[in-house]
């Protein structure tokens, strides 16, 4: 089975979590593509879809669904997404897409957080994928000494410009033994708009795809 069975059948079994009337948030990248081309299948069920890229949302209008904003929904019954690392404690490493701070938003204002994602995801500890931090361009400099002081090694996204207008530094070589810790470490650095870590608000439920199936941590 390769990498992109695994990652359909990831998208698949997030299905049964969506329900007769919800208003459903939906992330982005390669996972969730697979999400997207079956999400039309249950079309029914959704009332209302909000996206969290505009990747996405031309992704969904391709697909007959209108989008609509989560300032006109309130609270998300359940957000959808993928990651670029995993751990068994939910905690995240998102935004190699550059939608972290989007997908951070939907995240928090969703009543439930599933993460889909290959069993090539799962880390014993985060760090070994590059950490996205999306950054006020005037602050690219600053935040990227910061984090050098904090041993990272930072390297800017070149000609990548966020959906909210801003920019990506993408800090290697960093171990994040205290997710929760470094997330808000960094989120106190003037200029960074989000980080891509997700431990304060880590998922609900990790759908995890290897070569057996897909098995479930969390609720």
């Amino acid at each position: 089975m390769d990498q992109s069975d695994k990652k359909l059948n990831a998208a698949k079994a997030s299905l049964e979590y969506i329900q007769d009337g919800f208003v459903l948030g939906v992330g982005t990248g390669s996972t969730i593509d697979f999400l997207l081309d079956l999400l039309p299948n249950i079309r029914q069920k959704i009332d209302k879809v909000v996206s969290s890229s505009m990747e996405t949302t031309v992704r969904l209008e391709s697909h007959g669904f209108e989008v609509t904003t989560l300032n006109s929904v309130g609270d998300l019954d359940l957000y959808i997404d993928g990651a670029d690392e995993a751990t068994k404690h939910l905690h995240l490493v998102k935004g190699g897409g550059g939608a972290l701070t989007r997908e951070k938003v939907l995240a928090g204002a969703a009543r439930k957080f599933i993460c889909i994602i290959d069993e090539s995801k799962l880390v014993g500890m985060l760090g070994k994928f590059p950490l996205p931090i999306e950054v006020l361009p005037m602050a690219q400099a600053f935040v990227a000494r910061r984090m050098v002081k904090m041993r990272g090694q930072p390297i800017w996204r070149e000609n990548f410009v966020t959906d909210n207008g801003n920019h990506i530094i993408d800090v290697h070589n960093l171990q994040i033994s205290n997710p929760l810790e470094l997330e808000g470490r960094i989120n106190q650095i003037p200029g960074v708009i989000s980080v891509g870590i997700f431990a304060n608000r880590p998922a609900d439920v990790l759908l995890i795809a290897d070569g057996e199936g897909v098995r479930t941590i969390g609720l």
